[in-house]
């Protein structure tokens, strides 16, 4: 952890946090923006799957690699080059926007570069956040990020709607800029631990690559809950990512409302988020975190359900059904972080978080392809109804696994077998 010549743990760690609050702010900002520019050019279900299969691509194929590096190198480094790389990406978008030759195109290339940014400052946080913050404080932290990212939810598209009146899309896209200037500035300030197994010689982190990307990989078989949990997350996100996707096409063109209608959807979501981060930062969650995973999976199911059985006259019912799977996300995803950050080393938590990540990626762009057809079909109603049934029945079907259902138990007595 850290050593006693250096400041207290909260102070480094909310210092960079408020920095990272910032840059997150101007990512929702740029993402709602852009979300609602395709909707509006397009109209397409499909160009908005293609929008997020080139998003998720990087997290897919990338992040084992990604993983790796982070447990080789300097993960402060890493994270102020991943948000300087994600503004510079996003300059030349708005640049493009500010000539007038934007095209399509142009947008899924900069989405991409913004997710390969992403796909190596996620890990360095995580993996960071667990050699700033006590153990006994993790869960808690990860129920405060979820606040977070909820507060973000409501105030990012409330926002990027009135500030579409007012600017053009490069000027919201400027504010990303911004914002990343911020958290930038934060980092250069702290000093972050780093695992002593940390390398600082490129050349000697690529020999090695390939031998920690299976290492990984071994260890994260060998636990079997975990990765049993993680098969579980990639059927989940198949079944339910599009389903949330499509909810631009959702408010225009089956409820027949506008872009004020679309923020508060959206809003509504984050408000849940931001209820379920308080309850789970104050509350901890039940004694075995699993349990809390579990039953904010079926919750999860319940309010899907409730916004794919809305009828078009009822906007505001399908607002509910969100504002609840909004609460259940973070009783959901926030104790698994808990979790590994508790159970494995820090020197390998890179690889253990990118490979993590990367497997339940894997079927979201899948699940686009997929589902773009499927949803002109039976509807996008009709997508959200299939991803909640299958929602449900995971949630209950963990609790009668025994490797999920003892996940902790076996994440304490296992070695730490991946070598640096």
């Amino acid at each position: 952890m850290m050593t006693s010549n250096q400041p207290p743990w909260h102070r480094t760690f909310f210092l960079i946090w408020i920095g990272q609050a910032f840059s997150l702010l101007g990512s929702e900002l740029v993402q709602f923006a852009l979300v609602w520019y395709l909707t509006r050019e397009t109209g397409s279900a499909s160009v908005l799957a293609f929008a997020s299969f080139v998003a998720l691509i990087p997290r897919v194929i990338l992040s084992p690699i990604s993983g790796a590096l982070v447990d080789r190198w300097n993960r402060q480094r890493i994270m102020i080059g991943a948000d300087s790389a994600i503004a510079l990406a996003t300059m030349v978008l708005a640049f493009l926007f500010w000539i007038g030759k934007i095209q399509v195109w142009h947008i899924y290339a900069i989405m991409f570069l913004r997710s390969l940014g992403s796909g190596f400052h996620w890990p360095a946080m995580q993996a960071s956040t667990s050699l700033i913050v006590p153990k006994e404080h993790l869960a808690r932290i990860s129920g405060l990020n979820q606040t977070l990212r909820g507060a973000l939810g409501i105030i990012a598209p409330l926002i990027a709607a009135l500030l579409l009146e007012y600017l053009p899309m490069y000027g919201i896209l400027a504010i990303d800029v911004l914002t990343a200037i911020i958290a930038i500035s934060s980092l250069l300030v702290v000093v972050i631990p780093q695992p002593e197994t940390i390398r600082t010689d490129v050349k000697n982190a690529a020999s090695k690559l390939w031998e920690d990307i299976r290492a990984g990989y071994q260890y994260l078989i060998r636990w079997k809950g975990m990765f049993y949990l993680a098969l579980a997350a990639t059927i989940l996100n198949f079944l339910l990512n599009p389903g949330y996707t499509f909810v631009p096409l959702l408010v225009t063109k089956y409820f027949q409302k506008g872009v004020i209608e679309l923020s508060l959807i959206e809003s509504a979501f984050s408000s849940g988020m931001i209820m379920g981060g308080i309850v789970l930062s104050i509350w901890g969650g039940f004694k075995k975190n699993i349990h809390t995973i579990l039953i904010g999976v079926v919750g999860l199911a319940l309010g899907t359900g409730i916004v794919a059985a809305t009828p078009s006259s009822q906007f505001m019912m399908a607002v509910a059904g969100m504002s609840l799977a909004g609460f259940m996300q973070p009783i959901a995803n926030g104790p698994i972080f808990a979790i590994m950050q508790s159970h494995v080393a820090p020197e390998i938590q890179g690889r253990v978080f990118s490979l993590l990540e990367s497997m339940v990626s894997a079927m979201m762009p899948l699940s686009m392809l997929v589902a773009a057809p499927v949803a002109e079909w039976i509807g996008i109603q009709g997508w959200l109804a299939f991803g909640a049934a299958g929602c449900l029945l995971i949630g209950l079907m963990g609790f009668f696994i025994p490797d999920i259902r003892n996940i902790e138990e076996s994440g304490k007595t296992r070695p730490q077998e991946i070598s640096n």
